[in-house]
């Protein structure tokens, strides 16, 4: 199976590379499934109804969030009725939506995507992440109930995903990283079959500060003050993201190489 994950999707110049870049992207891989971050495409923060609509519209099967899952208030009531879009698995268990789903792909093939939250350095104490996962793998095992497992790691600590890729090392076809905006050097295939990446970088404007313009960033630390509140930069975006190809028998991880299409960033593209 071909698997095509973008990190995360930085407001109004991410989803227009998104919806301009994706369709050739994914006719370009041949991909069978893709999975789009989406947690940061309205405004920088949050997912609306409309913009997800933009997202599969554009060929995402499966949108992921992250810590800012419901800052656009309407994806409260919205996430019940999409189930392509997911949540944190470990997010308070009273939210709405859920963090995990089995998906049909062509040729009667399943696959798992689960989506977490890290612990180190976030804002608010989440449920552990690891039993969270640990859990879903038990429930759908790689090469019995499921052809292909993908975990997206939301996470600030390199330390905590790396620690979520050796977890998961066996068990799950691809555990790639979320949420700090720059693409990590380190594609892999680790010992046990599982492709793995710390952070797939952002969908957005990497002349910028994780995104946001850079005025109100650089005053914060410079001075220690905020004027004003961060904005989402919009010069052209560059796609970010990891390719992966699977075994469909097994599960495992045979090949994996990261994505830069456009913008500032050197392109990468699978050999």
């Amino acid at each position: 199976m071909r698997i095509l994950f973008l990190g995360d999707v930085m407001g109004r110049g991410g989803r227009k590379a998104v919806v301009e870049r994706l369709p050739g992207l994914r006719a370009e891989l041949k991909a069978d499934f893709v999975v789009v971050n989406g947690e940061n495409a309205s405004g920088g923060m949050g997912l609306t109804g409309g913009h997800a609509s933009l997202l599969f519209e554009a060929g995402a099967d499966c949108v992921t969030l992250g810590d800012h899952a419901f800052d656009q208030k309407e994806m409260l009531s919205h996430i019940d009725g999409d189930d392509r879009i997911l949540r944190p698995l470990n997010y308070a268990k009273v939210a709405p939506g859920r963090g995990a789903r089995i998906f049909e792909v062509s040729r009667g093939r399943r696959v798992l995507v689960v989506q977490a939250l890290g612990q180190v350095f976030m804002k608010r104490p989440f449920d552990d992440p690891f039993s969270a996962v640990e859990a879903e793998l038990k429930r759908a095992p790689l090469g019995g109930r499921v052809n292909a497992t993908l975990v997206d790691i939301h996470a600030e600590a390199t330390s905590e995903k790396m620690a979520m890729g050796h977890w998961c090392d066996g068990r799950a076809s691809v555990v790639v990283g979320t949420h700090t905006h720059v693409p990590t050097g380190d594609a892999q295939v680790l010992p046990k079959g599982t492709a793995y990446m710390t952070d797939a970088g952002m969908c957005g404007d990497y002349d910028s500060v994780i995104g946001m313009t850079k005025d109100e960033p650089l005053r914060r630390f410079i001075t220690g003050m905020p004027k004003g509140r961060f904005q989402p930069a919009e010069g052209e975006a560059t796609l970010s993201g990891l390719f992966v190809e699977t075994d469909d028998a097994t599960g495992k991880a045979l090949a994996c190489a990261p994505v830069r299409v456009g913008g500032r960033l050197a392109e990468a593209r699978p050999a």
